[in-house]
């Protein structure tokens, strides 16, 4: 271990101080993208089969509590990868497109292999605090 008096100033002398800093629970955990997750809220899936190579991926925002769907979303958060697969590490370029109506966000994305794909995505709700986040399944198909 390094003597206390060469490390800078900012590196808190033990791990328990340095989580309790950083907001960390464990070596392996990272503090929520916000600290209030939007239960009430969620994406869905227009359709859960695409076709493998470009392809475009439309999910809809719905406020649960009266089913409706929820426009002007601001989705901050986007990824997608093979991770039901088991390869979380095979992911795809995703970039947003114009909405085709409100409350249906759409992805321009490349699959470029069949097989399950997770759609990983966290959002912010006017009027709402805190984050809605979900992960969804589709397949890319042949």
């Amino acid at each position: 271990m390094p003597d206390r008096s060469t490390l800078p100033a900012w590196v808190p002398p033990s791990w328990a101080q340095a989580k309790a800093r950083f907001g960390l629970t464990s070596a392996g955990t990272l503090p929520p993208v916000s600290t209030a997750e939007l239960k009430d809220h969620a994406f869905e899936l227009i359709r859960d089969e695409v076709k493998q190579g470009e392809a475009m991926v439309d999910v809809r925002l719905v406020d649960r509590r009266s089913g409706t769907s929820v426009p002007d979303a601001v989705v901050f958060a986007r990824r997608i990868d093979m991770a039901p697969d088991g390869m979380p590490t095979m992911t795809a370029p995703i970039e947003p497109m114009p909405s085709p109506e409100p409350g249906i966000y759409r992805f321009k994305t490349n699959l470029a292999m069949e097989g399950g794909w997770q759609l990983s995505l966290a959002a912010k709700v006017q009027g709402e605090i805190g984050t809605v986040q979900n992960r969804l399944v589709l397949k890319a198909v042949p």
